[in-house]
């Protein structure tokens, strides 16, 4: 399974990252903690770079780019399969990783996205500074990372859409509940990646299974 992800701040990607990861016994390549790591150890990357994050701007294609290139030929060596967190944030980089793919035939075959509200997300990320002091997680930089993302990233989503390899789940539960959502998800998909072509799927969206079965969802719980 080549599985990428796609949601806005606070949706719980690192949380479910790991979940995923662990449970299909994936490498998770996760762009963020890459990044702040370089910063953390202020390598050259990391002091071009930390400017950027504590703007809540976009890190420059070419510098994320490289480094996902980097972790996918790791991951290809480690047996092809791969969790990718962080990328793509913008319409250019899905299109860029999808040549990057095409030359390496590491190709994502699902993409997952996370739907939350932007005042859960805001929320979540205020608890998050508190507990972490993240310099990234401040009210005005939330904002406008969640700005950055509904204009940028969402459009991203009916791209994969139309590949037919998308799978949409409710952030907004308790961290567990969306946990057993998306593993739910992901194994009646896994199956289909082999052996049904892109344009033949059709997305799975879990978006709407509470208030279809009349179910208020739990109260939220702040992902880690």
């Amino acid at each position: 399974m080549q599985l990428l992800m796609i949601a806005p701040p606070g949706a719980g990607k690192g949380t479910q990252g790991r979940l995923i990861a662990d449970h299909f016994h994936i490498p998770l390549i996760a762009t963020g903690d890459l990044l702040r790591d370089h910063v953390a150890r202020g390598t050259e990357l990391g002091r071009a770079v930390r400017s950027s994050l504590d703007r809540g701007e976009l890190v420059p294609d070419e510098i994320v780019l490289d480094m996902v290139r980097e972790a996918l030929i790791a991951a290809e060596a480690a047996g092809g399969e791969y969790l990718l967190d962080g990328v793509p944030r913008t319409l250019e980089q899905a299109r860029a990783m999808y040549t990057i793919g095409v030359q390496l035939g590491m190709i994502p075959n699902i993409a997952l996205h996370l739907k939350a509200d932007d005042a859960e997300l805001v929320r979540r990320l205020l608890a998050r500074g508190d507990d972490e002091r993240r310099t990234d997680d401040t009210e005005e930089v939330i904002r406008r990372r969640l700005k950055l993302y509904h204009s940028v990233t969402e459009p991203i989503v009916a791209w994969y859409g139309r590949r037919g390899i998308l799978v949409c789940v409710d952030a907004m539960g308790p961290a567990e509940q969306v946990g057993r959502d998306i593993l739910a998800a992901l194994e009646a998909m896994r199956p289909t990646v082999d052996y049904v072509p892109e344009q033949l799927r059709r997305t799975i969206d879990l978006t709407g299974l509470d208030t279809a079965f009349g179910h208020a969802t739990a109260a939220p719980t702040t992902p880690g």
